[in-house]
This record gives C-alpha cells, structure tokens and sequence, in this order.
C-alpha cells in the first residue's frame, strides 16, 4: 500500500479523538460510505464532479462482496487501481443516485393559505404562492427498501416523508428545517411539519443526536441545535400538547447531547462559566467532499491532517461551511488550511441553546411538571449570565465570539453578533436599539441587497459578498423586537431589501436560491460546490417575512419592471391625471 494511504486509514478506523488520544467508536462504522480504501480510491479517482455524487449511490448487492471484489481488484493492481477499472467497479456494483427516494405530494398542501390574502403587492402575492407550490416540488419519502436493507444505502432510513432543501441536496438537513417548518406553517401543513419531527425524533432516539442530515456519513457531527424550537413552532401552531408529552424526554434527550459533548468552561476574570462550541472529535476526510479534503490536508505538516479534517467536520457542524469567521490565527489565516472551529466559543450556538432551555422550561410548565421547568430555568439563567460575562460587548453593542487560545473576543462582523436578540436571551431591553448602532457603526444598512455573512471576501460561501436567508431572519426579527420605532423601521426596510433581493432574482431565473451575491444582485457562488436551488430554507424565511409585513412590502415591480416605451406611456398617463385632477 502506497505511504500516503497507510497514512490515512488507521485513525479512521480508531475514531480518534484530538488531543487526548483516547479512542471513541466510531458512529458510523461503513467501510464504504464512511472510511476505508474503497472509499479513498474511488473518491480520489475523481470519477464526479461532486464527491457527495459517489456516497449517495446505493449498492447494487451485498456490502460484503462488493467489498471482496474490491478487495481482490486492489491486490492485482497493488492498491494503485487504473482509473478505468474504478469507473468500471463503481458501475457494476453501485446504482445511480437519487433511487432511494420517490417524490411526495404532500397530503396537507392547499390551494390558498391565509397568508395570501395578507400580502398587499399583487406582484409579491402571486410570487408568494408559486413559492407556496414549491413545497410540491421539495417533497420526498424514502423508499421501502431502505429500511429493510439499509446496509445498501447511505441514506438512513425515515418512516414520514419530508421536505428537502433542493438541488444536490436530496435528503433532509438539520438546521435548514427549522425555517422550512416555519414555512410550511405559514402555508398551513401541519400534518408535514409533524412528521418531520417524527423522523428528527426517532433520529435522536437512535443515536443520542441528530446529524448534520439524513446519511450515515455525516453522522460524526450534528448542526444548530434548533429541533426544540422547531417543536414551539408546531405546537404553538396546533396545540397538540400530547404530541409534546410524548417526547419532551426525547428533547431532553437531544439537549443532554450538547452539554455532555460541545461544553467546556471559560474563565473571566476568575471566575469560570460553562459555555457550548462546535466540536467533532474525530479525523479523517468528510465522505461527501472526500477528494478536497484530503488536497488540501497535503498543504500542511502531516503531524497537523487529522487536527485539520476534525476542523472541517466542525465547521461543518456549525452550518457555516465554510467562513473566514472560522480562520483566525494560524500561519494561513485567509487559508481554509487555518480552520480551527472548535477553538471559538460562538455567539449563535449558545444564543440557539438558551433559546431551547427557556422552551423547554415552559414545556414543563404547560405539562405540569415544576421541577424540570426549574432545572431549565435555572440553566438558562447560568448561560444568560456566561453569555453576558464572555460575549457581550457593551462598548459595541453586540455579543462576539471568543477565542479560546488568546482569550479574546473576535470582533468582526458577522449577523449572528446579533443572534441572542432573535433568540430572546437578552435582559437588556435596549439591547436591539445598541445592535442597531452597532450596525450603523460597522455600515452594514448600506448594503440594500440583504445582509453580507461577514465583510471579509474570502471566496468562501458564507463570506462577503455572499448573503444567506437564514442570517437576514436572525437580524431582522431580532431588531424587530425593539420598543423603538426607529430600531423596527430599520428592521422592516432589511426585509425589503431581502424580499426584493429574492423577487428580483426570481424574475430573472423563476428560481429560488441557497444563497446570493449581494454586490451583483445575483445568485451567490464560492465554496465547495455550484450553488444550489430549491431552495427550502430561502423560501422559508420568504414566508416569514411576508407574513410579519406583508401589508407594507413592495416588489417594486409598479414601474421599474415596464419596458421604456411603456414607462413613458405611464409616466404621461400620471402627467394628466394630475393635470385632471387640479
């Protein structure tokens, strides 16, 4: 076997965890979807454009004799397979993506949902309802067989079908449905938000967490903590307060995962407080972007790959995947090669669990049971007070990261500085109105296509000029519940900004997208991938804001959509009516 790959093979098998050196099971355990040579020849051969292309393939028969005849392939070639003859492996022994999965009409959809009737721009009301239909287009189930033969798929099995993101990809994504629920309420599918939860639920029940998404190869790392939230929204929306009963264990449950894994304590000034990082103890190259995580572990020492390929899986766990947000320090830090995410406390992490500790506490009110809603209360009172102690910046206004190796705050400009407002853990009732000047501060209103996820241009996707749904919902909503008229002014002319971003953008393309550039006013790029449609979170958050200011948006479309000849025409029209009307 070639040095490089006798390198690379151990510690996957060992799951090993940096820095202790202790060795922890490894959760997924497939030598093909998750670690071995199989993998590493296949994904190395380059045979797709996009690594995720090969792991979302299913087998053609058992894993064993595929693994065999792979096996007996590598020791004719001496484990330096042609190219040829891996394509020629591949097809024989694996089926084309995407076979796992029947499209889904959900039951549930309707034709015409209130929020309709409360948007006031006829052109936003009629974009509004084809992305209402959209919903038709992301539905998906999961075909029978992967749950009676799930050692052919990477796919984990999930018994209610679901709603997914859009283009590559195909499977149901942790944090992404937190604002695909809200949008599915918004268009009145309970019934399908119910059964998502079902399939997170019974995730948590299997493994103790939920992945990153619905794949045994990402199931080393889980993503914003946001099933609890999620839970509020269908319930608030529902009543059903059986269906909390039934599994608020099964919340605890998915909570107790965070505290027991992604806690550490900080010290300040003495004193020391109990706060949450992302963090994945274990190496080895992501399955899905296999190829370029091992391209870019050969540009550092060999003593720091498997520190580097345990950052990446963390960044990934954090949904920014990736940002300069994540490179601070280092010999590179404009490099992804400097990526240390698990040395960073971060802002929106711990905003989304205080946010799930109050929740929960007032579950256990509702349900009766006094001593688990203090247990919550009391936690969330304790991450109030880390928060206020480690993150908050009263000089600027805003809660920042804190850098674990210098003991400092980062102070760049990113939206989640402001996620403890959307996420109601602040004490402070002027805090919106100091964000606002914080934002005055750093000229982020400048920006009239939606708000950048940092001001640093990296090239990597969740960098500057790029803007993310997600990240405008977290600000806006936040400064939204300022007392000041002024504060939620600002707040509603960020959602027209974002709205006509996403409008204009779908005039051109009849698209929706994960992400867009908001220097051309454009769909967004950078990053490990094209970039994608769909796109269930984008949508979401286009609902969200219809529905909070629906009587107050505007396309813009009255006059700046009409050909010149036609404007003049309308522009003389408006000359007499004003003339007949003296």
């Amino acid at each position: 076997m070639p040095g490089k790959m006798r390198l690379l093979f151990p510690l996957f098998l060992l799951g090993l965890v940096l820095g202790t050196q202790q060795a922890l099971p490894p959760p997924c355990d497939s030598q093909i979807y998750c670690h071995g040579e199989l993998l590493h020849q296949v994904q190395m051969a380059k045979l797709y454009r996009d690594d995720k292309e090969f792991v979302d393939m299913p087998m053609s028969g058992d894993p064993a004799q595929i693994l065999q005849r792979f096996d007996e392939l590598a020791a004719a070639y001496n484990h330096s397979i042609p190219r040829d003859e891996i394509k020629a492996f591949v097809s024989q022994s694996f089926l084309v993506k995407g076979q796992e999965l029947d499209p889904w009409l959900p039951e549930d959809w309707r034709e015409r949902p209130q929020l309709l009737y409360n948007i006031s721009d006829p052109s936003l009301r009629a974009w509004a309802e084809k992305l209402h239909k959209l919903w038709k287009d992301l539905g998906k189930k999961v075909k029978p067989e992967v749950g009676s033969q799930p050692e052919r798929f990477s796919l984990i099995y999930s018994e209610h079908p679901f709603i997914v993101p859009g283009g590559r990809f195909v499977e149901f994504y942790y944090w992404d449905s937190y604002w695909v629920v809200e949008g599915l309420l918004l268009s009145e599918m309970p019934r399908t938000v119910k059964g998502m939860l079902q399939n997170f639920l019974a995730l948590v029940q299997r493994y103790g967490h939920i992945p990153n998404g619905a794949r045994v190869y990402y199931l080393q790392r889980s993503q914003p903590p946001l099933l609890t939230l999620m839970m509020h929204s269908y319930v608030t929306h529902t009543q059903d307060l059986a269906f909390l009963r039934d599994n608020i264990k099964t919340l605890a449950l998915e909570l107790d995962f965070w505290a027991r894994n992604r806690s550490l304590s900080v010290s300040v000034a003495g004193k020391s407080y109990v706060l949450n990082r992302y963090h994945v103890p274990y190496g080895g190259p992501r399955p899905e972007s296999y190829s370029k995580d091992v391209e870019l572990a050969d540009t550092v020492p060999e003593d720091r790959r498997e520190t580097l390929w345990a950052e990446l899986k963390a960044g990934a766990e954090s949904g920014w995947d990736f940002s300069s947000r994540w490179f601070l320090g280092g010999p590179n830090p404009d490099l992804l090669s400097s990526i240390r995410t698990s040395k960073l406390v971060p802002v929106d992490l711990n905003a989304f669990l205080c946010q799930a500790e109050e929740l929960m506490s007032n579950f256990y009110s509702r349900l009766g049971d006094t001593s688990q809603a203090e247990k919550y209360r009391k936690l969330r009172e304790q991450r109030m007070a880390a928060m206020q102690a480690v993150l908050w910046d009263e000089e600027q206004g805003a809660w920042f990261d804190y850098d674990l190796d210098t003991g400092k705050k980062n102070t760049e400009f990113y939206p989640t500085n402001l996620a403890p407002l959307w996420a109601g853990c602040f004490s402070d009732p002027e805090a919106p109105d100091k964000a606002l000047k914080y934002l005055e501060a750093k000229q982020i209103l400048k920006y009239k296509r939606g708000i950048p996820s940092s001001l640093k241009n990296s090239g990597q996707q969740w960098d500057l000029p790029n803007a993310w749904a997600p990240l405008q919902d977290l600000v806006i909503r936040g400064l939204a519940k300022s007392r000041s008229p002024r504060t939620r002014e600002v707040a509603f002319q960020l959602a027209q900004n974002w709205i006509r971003t996403n409008f204009d953008v779908y005039a051109k393309t009849s698209a929706m997208y994960e992400k867009y550039d908001i220097d051309k006013g454009q769909p967004g790029g950078g990053g490990e991938y094209e970039v994608q449609t769909g796109f269930g979170w984008t949508n979401g958050v286009a609902m969200i804001l219809l529905d909070l200011y629906g009587d107050q948006l505007t396309s813009g479309t009255q006059m700046a959509f009409l050909e010149p000849h036609c404007l003049a025409s309308a522009l003389l029209l408006s000359l007499l009516l004003s003339l007949l009307a003296q």
